[in-house]
């Protein structure tokens, strides 16, 4: 077959299928447009998911006709003055969205300089359908009807209605975060799903978040070398199922990223249960030159010039500020909710008296049957054993006052298992054998932090044999490896010598681990598997050395789990990412008892 050149119309509908791939790929575009051309308020209306219409009015600084004209050719854009591509800061600039989904669909253009005339601009699927004056208020307005009504075999790909306008959403939401600063409203099948207004950031975020965010949520502040990285992240008990509010901006541009998405899962690994997600909104800021924008077509993903200090700035800031949080834990408000309390109703029979005559009552009742293992009605109607003794509790002196601890003083166990402390705004209720793991994890990882990892010396030697690359990195990446126990080095060009290993680890696949590891190193420059590795042996080494659920505890000893759990670091949750307290307020209490 002959090389020829392609014509117009296939070209633009190729370049569709990189821009315009469903109805929220074409709305992030023009929602971009606007905010380039400095829009201070933008409207998205959309109808059937935007599938039948996507409409965004802004009001930027508009277009005269002639640049109306020349917008919907191919590669034509305000957004890169000269050749530098790579310091371009606007949220596009290939010039391809506005004739790729005019291409596709009916796209109607209105726009108003500030002090000048409407014009009105109509495109059918490519062809021209008419221009003329439009009487509009300064800034551009954008239809878009009927998306790939011509093109069936892409109409029939795109998903319901619903799921379309809940990738329009997200869209929105990323784009709201990343310009804080802007108003943005969404309509959808004419009912107002979306208003915010100009805000700080933080607001912003927990106005399209979460509002809970406000009192579970933990501010990120910090700078390394250049890189900023600001936004707000979830407490590790304030998780989801899915990673669905997670949100990503590099230089305020929203981007899908692996590496920013593995160090912030990275920096939640020992706080969370490998399916639970936190909640966050990142913001990193870095040089221009120290990031390519170029390597997606729709700029969703980046390119670091040192991504492992990137990801040390992500893991590291998060990771200072779960540190700093000490011992909070998200507030559980929907166990104190009177609907999860349950009031039973006493018989007349024993409501008519005071207490001293409902234990006469029973008393009587004991010696007139005095066979203990008897089945009898029991106080709310139901049939069970009656002991020979009336039930006891387990009660020890518990004088200390009530000061200003957090988690305020022991006043008993419930169940061998929980432990119950009056504070001075509440109650407190512990789980103790969630919290001891937590602090018997702390106080291994402080060891291993000193060095003090001990290492297993091979009485023969393991030689890996792997590609002459994996051993380079290896062999770069000895010193820091050598901090967690592993003991290598370079034998030959293509092998690694294994001299001793972590004890934690007991007997291992040497090979497996040094291939684990020359991967990570390979991809994001780090080596996490035997760091990994390590956390989760000395996780389950926390989880059976712990205080056992159904020991019983003395009061000092659970006043000093208390005290221990203040001053831990991430004490609010266990090693797999549940509570270990929870803190009914006094209000709370109060309209427990309807107080």
């Amino acid at each position: 077959m002959s090389i020829r050149r392609l014509p117009s119309e296939l070209v633009d509908r190729i370049a569709a299928g990189e821009v315009v791939e469903r109805p929220a790929s074409a709305l992030k575009e023009l929602v971009e447009n606007a905010l380039d051309a400095g829009a201070r308020t933008i409207a998205v209306r959309l109808s059937a998911g935007g599938l039948d219409l996507v409409e965004v009015v802004d009001d930027g600084s508009g277009m005269t006709p002639p640049e109306m004209r020349l917008a919907i050719e191919r590669h034509a854009t305000s957004k890169l003055p000269d050749d530098a591509i790579e310091c371009v800061t606007s949220f596009g600039f290939r010039g391809e969205a506005l004739p790729s989904i005019a291409s596709v669909a009916r796209f109607t253009l209105e726009s108003r300089p500030p002090g000048a005339e409407g014009w009105r601009l109509a495109i059918d699927h490519g062809q021209p359908a008419g221009e003329g004056p439009a009487a509009c208020p300064p800034g551009t307005r954008v239809r878009v009807e009927g998306l790939f009504d011509k093109v069936p075999a892409r109409r029939k790909f795109l998903r319901s209605p619903r799921a379309e306008y809940a990738a329009c959403l997200d869209s929105v939401k990323r784009l709201a975060m990343a310009r804080p600063d802007v108003a943005f409203s969404l309509e959808h099948d004419g009912r107002r799903t979306l208003s915010v207004q100009p805000s700080d950031g933080p607001a912003r975020v927990a106005a399209l978040l979460s509002h809970e965010l406000d009192r579970h949520g933990l501010g990120i502040d910090c700078a390394r070398d250049g890189f900023t990285l600001t936004g707000v992240a979830s407490l590790p008990t304030f998780n989801r199922g899915m990673a669905d509010q997670q949100f990503l901006f590099v230089n305020s541009r929203p981007v899908k990223d692996r590496l920013l998405v593995g160090a912030l899962r990275a920096a939640y690994r020992d706080l969370l249960a490998r399916d639970r997600h936190p909640v966050a909104a990142l913001f990193v800021e870095v040089p221009t030159g120290e990031v390519d924008i170029n390597v997606h077509p729709a700029k969703t993903e980046v390119r670091f010039r040192d991504p492992a200090a990137v990801r040390g700035l992500i893991v590291g800031g998060l990771r200072a500020a779960l540190d700093q949080a000490g011992h909070r834990s998200a507030a559980r408000e929907h166990y104190a909710r009177e609907a999860n309390w349950e009031s039973e109703i006493l018989p007349s029979r024993l409501r008519e008296g005071p207490g001293v005559g409902l234990l006469h009552e029973r008393t009587e009742q004991f010696e007139a049957h005095p066979n203990p293992s008897r089945e009898r009605e029991g106080l709310f109607g139901a049939r069970q054993s009656a002991p020979d003794f009336a039930p006891a509790a387990r009660a020890e002196p518990a004088t200390a006052p009530v000061l200003a601890f957090p988690l305020g003083v022991a006043r008993g166990q419930v169940a061998a298992t929980y432990i119950v402390a009056e504070a001075e705004d509440g109650l407190v209720i512990v789980d103790q054998h969630a919290a001891h793991e937590r602090l018997v994890l702390e106080r291994m990882r402080r060891a291993a932090g000193d060095g003090a990892v001990a290492r297993q010396p091979l009485l023969i030697p393991d030689v890996v044999e792997l590609d002459e690359p994996d051993c380079d990195r290896l062999e770069a990446a000895a010193g820091e490896l050598d901090r967690f126990g592993l003991e290598i080095e370079r034998f030959g060009p293509a092998a690694m010598l294994v001299r001793a290993t972590p004890v934690p680890l007991g007997k291992t696949d040497s090979r497996g681990l040094l291939a684990d590891l020359a991967a990570e190193l390979a991809e994001l420059g780090t080596a996490l598997a035997l760091r990994d590795r390590l956390d989760h042996v000395a996780a389950t080494i926390a989880c059976h050395g712990s205080v056992r659920a159904g020991r019983i505890l003395s009061v000092a000893e659970m006043n000093a789990l208390l005290r221990e759990m203040e001053v831990t670091p991430r004490s609010g949750q266990c090693n797999h990412g549940r509570p270990t307290w929870i803190k009914l307020a006094s209000g709370d209490l109060e309209k427990l008892f309807g107080r």
